[in-house]
């Protein structure tokens, strides 16, 4: 009788085992419970010295590096896969919004991205669109032009000689990433449980918010929408000079892209546009004209304009690239933003603190008049210095330690278009060092214009 029930103890424990490994979360949660438990005893190993011991011993004492743990964090994310590089991604182009060792050390899963193989590539373009329409696809470069977390760009031409790109997913990469996510959200909790004031930052938010953007990022139909929504924005504002890929409908589905090729610069080829005599100020300003109004008047903008996406190209036009993450307000929320950008303009830190109040709420602790002083204090060099003067990294963290001081959360709004403008400076230090976008007449009268014509459309629609 023992040996039977042991027996199917044992039968159950094998079912749950196969379960674990064959369903995307457990099996995720084996790779991430195995991956961790690597790292921390490499940690334990190095600061116990006995790391430096082996490479000693070995011969290898000259390849020896010290675990820092900015350096653990980078080398387990690119062990756990896409999902975790995605997000190393984002902590190395948000410059002040995390510790300074961690972007540094993060930068280097930019362009490390391991490529998958050709073979994949043309395997998932059969899936998608059949043999007889993949062939529709010629002369695709084997070499692929860009390898990202989420997919691969090859160069490619339409039978009628057309030149386009070809996006393709990475095979698989849509159920590791949901799991990635439960996972990712799991650790927030905690994070948010046990760490002091970690509820301020609000980690669950954040990664809710990475989840659904990755989502609509994981479908191309939903970025081709986006190109076109972008198209359509410019044609409206009269902005001839700005465009995003053209996509080709027919040939997209959710796992492949093909768009137009645009042939330029990227907006940090600073050496080749200066020899090319380009007005990189003047190119600058009417990228960040254009942006601004996609905010004002439609509540849509491109939400990852790092320097990779932005292009001077050889028609004399700007080109906005990768529209897989897009911010979007509602009427409120870009009512509020919009405020909340003259408030800056101004320098009135009053209605400053008002919005931001309004967006986020407020404990029945605060003292408004400290608010008020504290955002003066952190706020101000924005509208004392140029943007090649302003130290970012400096910035944020000040803005959120006036947060944690006051016990406020900053509003997820406000996070979606600093994070733009870091984008933004990045280039403005080399292609316009005298630029501040808050005072530069060309963008703030500009801007003011803009929403008062918007809340005269809104209004008048009201009353119809």
């Amino acid at each position: 009788m023992v040996g039977y029930l042991l027996l199917a103890v044992l039968a159950v424990l094998a079912v749950l085992f196969l379960l674990s490994v064959t369903l995307p979360v457990p099996r995720r949660m084996w790779a991430f419970s195995l991956i961790t438990a690597k790292y921390f005893w490499l940690w334990v190993a190095d600061a116990l010295q006995l790391r430096r011991m082996w490479f000693a011993l070995t011969g290898q004492s000259a390849k020896y590096q010290k675990l820092t743990r900015p350096l653990l964090m980078r080398m387990m994310c690119e062990d756990l896969g896409p999902t975790f590089i995605k997000f190393g991604q984002i902590i190395a182009s948000s410059s002040g919004m995390f510790p300074d060792a961690y972007v540094k050390e993060f930068q280097k899963v930019l362009d490390r991205v391991k490529p998958f193989p050709f073979e994949d590539v043309q395997r998932t373009l059969i899936e998608e669109f059949g043999a007889e329409k993949a062939a529709h696809l010629i002369d695709v470069e084997p070499k692929q032009l860009a390898s990202a977390s989420i997919a691969q760009v090859h160069t490619a031409k339409l039978r009628d000689g057309t030149p386009i790109v070809i996006k393709v997913q990475r095979p698989g990469i849509i159920p590791r990433c949901m799991a990635d996510m439960k996972i990712m959200r799991f650790m927030a909790k905690l994070f948010a449980k046990f760490r002091r004031d970690a509820e301020l930052a609000n980690p669950v938010g954040i990664i809710d918010d990475f989840t659904n953007t990755l989502a609509e990022e994981l479908d191309f139909r939903k970025e081709a929408a986006n190109l076109d929504r972008f198209n359509d924005i410019m044609r409206e504002l009269g902005h001839k000079n700005i465009r995003a890929p053209v996509p080709q409908h027919e040939y997209t589905t959710r796992k492949v892209l093909v768009m137009e090729k645009f042939i330029g610069l990227r907006v940090d080829s600073f050496e080749e546009i200066k020899a090319k005599g380009i007005d990189g100020e003047t190119k600058l300003v009417d990228g960040l004209r254009a942006w601004f109004q996609c905010v004002v008047f439609h509540g849509f903008f491109h939400g990852d304009v790092h320097a990779g996406n932005l292009m001077l190209l050889d028609d004399d036009t700007i080109g906005f690239l990768d529209f897989g993450i897009v911010g979007r307000f509602d009427d409120k929320a870009r009512y509020l933003v919009t405020d909340y950008m003259i408030a800056f303009a101004s320098g009135n830190y009053k209605r400053l603190a008002e919005i931001i109040v309004e967006m986020s709420g407020a404990p029945d602790t605060l003292n408004l008049e400290a608010f008020i002083g504290d955002l003066k204090e952190t706020y101000s060099p924005l509208l004392t210095l140029s943007f090649g003067q302003v130290n970012y990294a400096n910035f944020l963290p000040g803005i959120q330690k006036t947060a944690t001081r006051h016990r406020m959360k900053m509003p997820n709004e406000f996070i979606l278009i600093t994070k733009q403008l870091l984008y933004f400076d990045r280039y403005a230090k080399s292609l316009a060092p005298k630029l501040n976008v808050f005072t530069d007449p060309r963008l703030v009268l500009g801007m003011m214009q803009d929403i008062q014509k918007a809340r005269a459309m809104v209004e008048a629609k009201k009353s119809v």
